[in-house]
């Protein structure tokens, strides 16, 4: 798959690039490990993923099952931001679409198969390069009549970028403008690790898997191995810890105390939960009790205590899905302004006659580092560069790290171990992992196989790495992410696949016999019918029919669909605010 490189070129750099011109502001950024693992296998030019393959083939040599993929995914992009823009780009989009298959089959050229290839990598590199590198700038300008060597010189670009992703963030890191987190290994749900029955806490009547998976001794695993990937590539030791999806459970923080993290970060659903607190919102969307929400919390284990930082989820999403539709100085205002409302409730509720805060604030945006951008035009570049100057000329609201508030102002306030809820960012709980038939039937899966895992106590990590890489890759979470309801994708069938070959791998590695259900598809990725909602939709009223803009309602209300593939979380960004 081809997401870790295309996002690697557009969103991975760009952030910490433009907020390295603004020196005053200091930022939280998490990089996965397998992220990391992934960007590196590119910049050093081992990796190949069927699109770069394609890239790099001659048109003349195009078979017509390449012809196909290339139709069908090579305009895998947000249309409006991504195609629309780009002549070429969006004149073959617009004839597939209207044209239909058959139709470009007939009558596409070797140069037609060519530009595509080309703008499918094109489009993806991000504008502010364009501004840095006058070769990219001079693809851009070209438009078309692009040849296989102008398409080798730009996966060789991509490699470029990507190989400056690491060095960059620990030039920052060093200068102290960012602070650096990470995240188990793998990206697994550690509460699902720790036990899987954790699913039923935020919903009782969740119905479970069959087989129930409970190995905590495989947090301790996923932590030290991003650990020691840290170290090795950023020369220190992480503090902070962004456990997957901000999933958070009672049973996980033991084993993350016990590593020697200071903090971890979890979301406002979490918080309420956990305090037995409902945060209700004024007519602007702002807390109304924001003296419970903006600060750290302390946690208390056997191990030494942590802290907590819990996201405000509505200024996230703002970012998140808001934004990209206003004007960048108007996103970048409206933005600020719920910031300096907040600081004004906090003044309100202080006994004092006071006009200015006593005391300091944190307030949390934490969000993922990737997938919002693309629908923001110029990949947010815009909107980035106004938010960061107005908070530059403000005096009263300073962009820190997390590390840099919980140093200075240690947590005051306490939720008990015991008490922390256990769940995730979505809703709170481990539905989008767990419940589900599909889903369960993974956990059964990956159950049998930790058994077996279990029954070789000769396995270790160093006698036997590749059963245990196996594993580690198969309890990660983007798996049941699209695995039956909640999510779909036009690759559901290559992640199912995929998901089992890492299975059978553990008991290849451990010279097991393989069971046949790991050669059985976990879903009919055929199949089309009714399914719920998946988030908000935001068609242009333009007397134009765009079928990206009807994308997320009901299937069983709409007739025509069309699925676009983004890969989930690989890298996060956290922007710390402190009020005074």
């Amino acid at each position: 798959m081809p997401w870790a490189r295309l996002h690697g070129v557009k969103d991975y750099l760009d952030l910490i690039l433009v907020l390295e011109e603004f020196p005053k502001l200091h930022q939280t950024v998490n990089l996965v490990p397998s992220l990391i693992l992934q960007l590196e296998d590119y910049s050093r030019g081992t990796a190949l993923d069927r699109y770069m393959a394609l890239t790099l083939t001659s048109a003349i040599d195009l078979t017509d099952e390449d012809k196909g993929f290339i139709f069908d995914h090579f305009f895998d992009a947000h249309h409006r931001t991504l195609i629309d823009p780009y002549y070429r780009y969006s004149e073959l989009n617009m004839q597939k679409h209207d044209k239909g298959r058959e139709w470009c089959f007939e009558n596409w050229s070797v140069h037609d198969y060519s530009d595509l290839l080309a703008w499918h990598n094109l489009a993806w590199i991000d504008p502010i390069f364009r501004e840095k590198d006058p070769e990219i700038a001079a693809w851009f300008e070209q438009g078309k009549g692009f040849s296989l060597e102008d398409r080798k010189k730009i996966i060789a670009k991509h490699r470029e970028i990507i190989g400056q992703i690491i060095p960059q963030h620990k030039k920052m890191q060093d200068s102290g403008q960012l602070e650096l987190m990470t995240t188990p290994y793998t990206h697994p749900i550690l509460p699902l690790l720790a036990d899987t029955d954790s699913g039923q806490v935020a919903i009782p009547e969740m119905q479970l898997p069959e087989k129930r998976f409970q190995y905590p001794q495989d947090i301790p695993c996923h932590l030290r191995k991003a650990k020691q990937m840290y170290v090795d590539r950023f020369g220190c030791q992480p503090k902070g810890l962004w456990p997957s999806e901000q999933s958070v459970s009672p049973a996980i923080l033991p084993y993350v105390a016990q590593e020697k993290f200071n903090w971890l970060c979890s979301d406002e659903s979490v918080l309420g939960w956990s305090v037995e607190h409902y945060f209700y919102r004024d007519e602007t969307g702002n807390v109304c009790d924001p003296h419970r929400m903006y600060l750290p919390y302390r946690l208390e284990t056997e191990y030494g205590d942590l802290a907590i930082v819990f996201r405000d989820h509505r200024l996230s999403d703002l970012i998140g899905f808001s934004y990209s539709g206003m004007e960048p100085r108007h996103a970048a205002s409206d933005f600020l302004g719920h910031l300096q409302a907040i600081s004004r409730s906090l003044v309100e509720r202080q006994e004092s006659k006071v006009t200015t805060l006593e005391d300091p604030w944190l307030v949390t945006i934490a969000l993922d580092g990737e997938n919002c951008w693309e629908y923001y035009h110029d990949d947010g570049l815009h909107f980035l560069r106004a938010l960061y100057s107005q908070l530059s000329e403000v005096d009263d609201i300073e962009l820190v790290t997390v590390s840099e508030f919980i140093e200075k102002f240690p947590p005051k306030e306490e939720i008990p171990a015991k008490n922390l809820h256990s769940g995730s960012w979505v809703d709170g709980s481990f539905s989008t992992w767990i419940g589900d038939p599909v889903k369960n039937k993974a956990w059964d899966l990956l159950t049998d196989a930790r058994k077996i895992m279990a029954k070789h106590p000769e396995a270790t990590e160093q006698s036997n790495p590749e059963a245990w890489e196996a594993l580690y890759a198969a309890e990660g979470s983007d798996w049941c992410w699209w695995f039956g309801e909640g999510h779909s994708s036009s690759h559901g069938a290559l992640f199912d696949e995929l998901y089992r070959e890492h299975l059978r791998g553990v008991y290849s590695a451990l010279g097991e016999p393989i069971p046949d259900n790991l050669y059985e598809a976990l879903d009919d990725h055929t199949k089309k019918g009714d399914r719920p909602p998946e988030g908000f939709i935001q068609p242009v009223i333009n007397g134009d029919v765009d079928e990206e803009d009807w994308e997320k309602p009901d299937a069983s209300k709409l007739a025509a669909q069309r699925e676009l593939c983004t890969k989930r979380v690989r890298c996060n960004a956290s922007t710390t605010v402190r009020i005074t």
